[in-house]
């Protein structure tokens, strides 16, 4: 993800290869570990390693999704090099933004699939929401530049389609961060724990 975010703010041939071979490794990392996984479960396990392995069961194609949207941020990018489209200042000032809280969540919830932390895990969701927020507004400054003429449709697209792979990344940062919550909580019900911090008031999601 940071690969990518480099990119955005400088096209580099060697950063682009670097992550598509990244995201291809990866492809064959959830492949070769899913197998793995699904003959292990069927073994008799302390219920420690039944915890993790249902986290990592429950967690790989989220990981591996953050990996394919990354590099369809990449691949977003080169089009624009090779088109010798430019954003402005506003839209790269704005994709600083975007890709740092990105970083941010990224980043947390790697920590949290690492540590089981579900204190920390609770912080994720609000932060996804936030990020909602910030592709939403991105979107309508885009609309707004675009009817002023201030940048090309092409352009436009190119940055719509980065700021939809970025909330697309928080969004299964969010699951695995759920899952860590659920699964150590002894409950698996993602929808159920979503709709309960999501609806009415809630103190601790709003500050």
């Amino acid at each position: 993800v940071r690969l990518s975010g480099q990119l955005v703010r400088g096209y580099n041939k060697k950063i682009y290869s670097d992550i598509i071979a990244i995201e291809e490794e990866i492809d064959k990392y959830e492949d070769v570990l899913g197998t793995y996984l699904v003959k292990l479960s069927s073994k008799a396990l302390s219920a420690q390693d039944s915890t993790t392995l249902s986290i990592i069961l429950h967690t790989l194609s989220d990981f591996e999704r953050i990996s394919d949207h990354a590099a369809d941020i990449a691949h977003s990018v080169k089009k624009m090099k090779s088109k010798e489209l430019h954003f402005t200042k506003k839209m790269v000032s704005e994709l600083e933004v975007f890709s740092d809280s990105v970083y941010d969540i990224v980043d947390m919830s790697v920590r949290i699939f690492e540590t089981g932390d579900t204190n920390a895990a609770r912080e994720v969701e609000p932060l996804e929401q936030v990020i909602d927020n910030i592709n939403k507004e991105v979107k309508k400054r885009q609309i707004k530049r675009l009817r002023k003429g201030k940048n090309t449709i092409e352009s436009g697209f190119i940055m719509t389609d980065i700021s939809t792979a970025y909330e697309r990344i928080a969004d299964h940062c969010s699951n695995i961060a759920v899952c860590v919550m659920q699964v150590n909580e002894n409950g698996f019900e993602t929808h159920e724990y979503l709709g309960k911090i999501k609806g009415g008031d809630n103190p601790e999601f709003a500050r």
